[in-house]
């Protein structure tokens, strides 16, 4: 879910209880070194990662298990 860059790390947070922090540090030990320093540089102030800065209206979709 973290590699995908419209789910926001709210929506992590809620499924799984972890904060963006926890995610960053999963995604460092889990991912290549350069990898992570791709995926950061992707999702770092975007807005699709952070539903305080998504635009208003934006239909978001749950699963039926949540």
């Amino acid at each position: 879910m973290a590699w995908e860059d419209r789910t926001p790390f709210e929506a992590i947070e809620y499924q799984f209880g972890l904060k963006e922090n926890d995610v960053r540090k999963i995604m460092r030990n889990e991912l290549k070194p350069s990898s992570f320093k791709m995926w950061r540089k992707r999702v770092s102030g975007r807005k699709t990662k952070h539903l305080s800065l998504r635009v208003k209206g934006i239909n978001i979709f749950k699963s039926k298990n949540q």
